[in-house]
């Protein structure tokens, strides 16, 4: 779509269908009486929702684990951020963006469950793990594990510190289809040593949707003296769960995917004992050795992205963490079961249906990745991303509470024509 065609499409969709705050509102009272579950299926629902989205029509974007679009509405108060700190320019930066970035993090905390004073909002999950993977006090001889599954930002980085440090990187390997929590336990404890000092999770492996059992992780870890920091970018306002109930001691997101914030905003938790630990990104003025602010500073940096935290949020909780959950669980389920036992695929997402919710990995046989997904776009208008590495050969399928199980049919439908050709 050229620049004309959008900024066509963009006034024409300003007069009519906007799904306000209001309006969502509405409409979510007229199913607050039915159980999570039975809304996923509901389809008149779903599509008002999708009323509330300026969509691209020259494809099916199933690919909405990098970046998910934002709702009309959160576009349009981001857009209002964007004039009004350009209207007072300098005097915004230097009066009251402070305070009003320390309401969102204040916000956010609480979404995330966690106190106030051990989050910041950084701009992804890969400064936030990268700060605690650079800023962690190594010394030669220390070890780290890891799993080969684990985004590549972070294993680049243990790469880096190793070589600057001395310290070792010690790599496992997740199974796609485990048989139990203890499985995946077991292959962490059987990799830490005396010397080990930090093990790195995922919450929900990017590459495959598959959800880790991280309290059981994190519990066996400090039995062993070892902390653990968790890689949350899919995990936050995708399925329900709290940091303080993780017991983790590092937790970092990405606010961009499933929270819909416009690009360039993220989260990075800290428990309060161990901030004094991290020697900060950037080096920020004095303050006390267990202020997380002195983890904080950034240079200047775009406020509106910021400010956009609190109407992501507003709109996420009017939705319904529950609700949203079970939609994505839901769409993954819908075509997941229609494709998995067919001869030609290949499916890189555990059986059981509660170690994933919206994101599932899958393959054809003899087939690359990427000509999987080039085929899929080409010929069927269907974008997804593909995955070859790790163990994983397959293209990531990650659909939004805005997709209708109509483009999922013709997903399905691709993945059948594709085996017949």
């Amino acid at each position: 779509m050229d620049k004309r065609t959008f900024l066509k499409a963009t006034s024409l969709a300003s007069l009519g269908g906007l799904l306000s705050f209001s309006a969502l509102g509405k409409l979510v009272e007229s199913v607050a009486h039915l159980p999570a579950e039975k809304v996923a299926e509901n389809e008149d629902f779903w599509e008002t929702i999708r009323k509330g989205y300026l969509l691209n029509s020259d494809f099916i974007n199933l690919e909405n684990g990098f970046y998910c679009i934002l709702p009309r509405e959160i576009m349009e108060s981001y857009l209002d951020h964007i004039m009004r700190v350009n209207n007072q320019g300098a005097y915004y930066m230097r009066t009251v963006q402070v305070e009003n970035k320390k309401r969102s993090a204040l916000k956010l905390a609480e979404l995330a469950g966690c106190e106030p004073d051990e989050l910041i909002i950084t701009r992804n999950t890969t400064e936030s793990l990268d700060m605690i993977i650079s800023g962690y006090k190594w010394q030669a001889g220390d070890e780290a594990v890891m799993a080969e599954q684990d985004y590549g930002a972070m294993l680049e980085m243990f790469k880096q510190v190793a070589k600057r440090h001395g310290m070792i990187n010690k790599i496992i390997s997740i199974p796609l289809d485990p048989k139990s929590d203890d499985e995946i336990v077991q292959l962490y404890a059987n990799a830490i040593t005396p010397k080990t000092k930090l093990l790195m999770v995922c919450h929900m492996i990017n590459i495959t949707g598959q959800i880790l059992p991280i309290r059981k992780i994190c519990d066996m870890a400090h039995s062993k003296g070892v902390e653990v920091m968790v890689d949350g970018a899919h995990a936050l306002a995708h399925i329900r769960f709290k940091i303080r109930d993780l017991n983790c001691d590092y937790y970092g997101s990405s606010l961009h995917k499933w929270l819909s914030v416009p690009i360039g905003a993220g989260l990075l938790y800290v428990k309060k004992e161990n901030i004094k630990k991290i020697w900060p990104l950037l080096a920020e003025g004095e303050r006390k050795e267990d202020d997380i602010t002195r983890l904080n500073h950034t240079g200047t940096h775009p406020p509106a992205t910021d400010l956009c935290i609190l109407n992501s949020i507003r709109y996420f909780k009017e939705m319904g963490d529950e609700r949203k959950e079970a939609r994505l669980k839901y769409l993954q389920n819908y075509w997941v079961e229609k494709v998995r036992h067919l001869p030609h695929i290949i499916m890189n997402t555990p059986t059981d249906p509660w170690r994933s919710c919206g994101i599932a990995n899958v393959g054809v046989k003899d087939m690359k990745p990427a000509d999987l997904a080039d085929v899929l776009f080409k010929k069927y208008k269907i974008y997804t991303v593909s995955i070859d590495s790790a163990g994983v050969h397959g293209v990531r399928v990650t659909p939004n509470v805005y997709t209708s199980t109509a483009e999922l049919d013709a997903f399905v439908n691709a993945l059948t024509e594709i085996k017949k050709g």
